[in-house]
């Protein structure tokens, strides 16, 4: 029988069984969260930051599965795609659940950024989409199974796959050079 497994549910059932109390979404949001605020994609730091919501020492089939996921990070943010795929259930989950999931990829989002971003000044683009952020990590509960409720999601995971560029742009932009004066 073809294993037909998400590769959500998959992770999930990776982190449950080595007794890690966290959702693939929570620690995709903190990767991207970190990754966002200027972390860089050192192993051993993100594995450091992860090691707070696990719990517990990871497995070699656990970091394994965390350093795979920043790989697959560091491409999709370092790349040229302009939108990012976010680790959530797949649509045949119920909604509340899907639901729960953006919430801890928000929270985990938060709690990463925050813990990287140090004393940086931010735009104020960058600050309302932190405040998106936390208004949707509060969000899981107002979605209902409904059509508004299934589109409402749409929205919101259309605008997280989207958004964190706009920080990760921002701080992690090399430092520009001084303006040099056209040769026209």
């Amino acid at each position: 029988m073809p294993n037909t497994q998400s590769p959500y549910t998959a992770f999930a059932t990776l982190l449950s069984s080595n007794g890690h109390p966290v959702s693939p979404a929570e620690l995709h949001g903190l990767l991207i969260g970190r990754s966002c605020a200027g972390a860089g994609f050192d192993a051993d730091a993100w594995l450091a930051d992860a090691a707070g919501v696990l719990e517990n020492d990871p497995a070699d089939a656990v970091r394994n599965a965390l350093i795979g996921l920043q790989e697959m990070v560091k491409a999709e943010l370092t790349g040229d795609d302009v939108a990012l795929v976010l680790l959530l259930p797949g649509d045949e989950e119920a909604l509340t659940d899907r639901a729960a999931a953006l919430g801890q990829w928000c929270q985990g989002f938060i709690t990463g950024f925050g813990l990287n971003v140090g004393g940086k000044d931010l735009s104020s683009d960058a600050k309302e989409v932190l405040q998106d952020l936390v208004s949707i990590s509060q969000v899981q509960d107002a979605l209902e199974e409904s059509e508004d409720g299934e589109s409402d999601y749409m929205e919101v995971t259309e605008y997280l796959r989207v958004a964190p560029l706009l920080l990760f742009t921002e701080l992690n932009a090399p430092a520009a050079p001084a303006p040099k004066p056209s040769l026209h």
